[in-house]
């Protein structure tokens, strides 16, 4: 039977596991991991994390199952919020 957790490497290094179809804002949190936050609807794109190599919002997406036990999450750069 398949494992319904993925490991989650997070920028600063921290490692998490987390079930698949969790919020990835919840993941964040449980791991004390601080992802900005805008709108919290999708619009704004403060939230943008890149999760193997794919932009996403976080406040509106969940942890899916690649068949990857191993998830690697960077922070979305965009010069207009910095």
């Amino acid at each position: 039977m398949k494992s319904s957790k993925v490991k989650i490497l997070w920028p600063n290094g921290k490692c998490s596991l987390a079930e698949i179809g969790t919020d990835w804002l919840k993941a964040a949190g449980d791991a004390n991991v601080e992802i900005p936050l805008g709108c919290l609807g999708g619009s704004c794109g403060a939230c943008e994390i890149e999760v193997e190599g794919k932009i996403i919002r976080a406040c509106i997406a969940k942890i899916t199952n690649k068949n990857s036990r191993l998830i690697k999450v960077e922070f979305a750069t965009d010069p207009y919020w910095q």
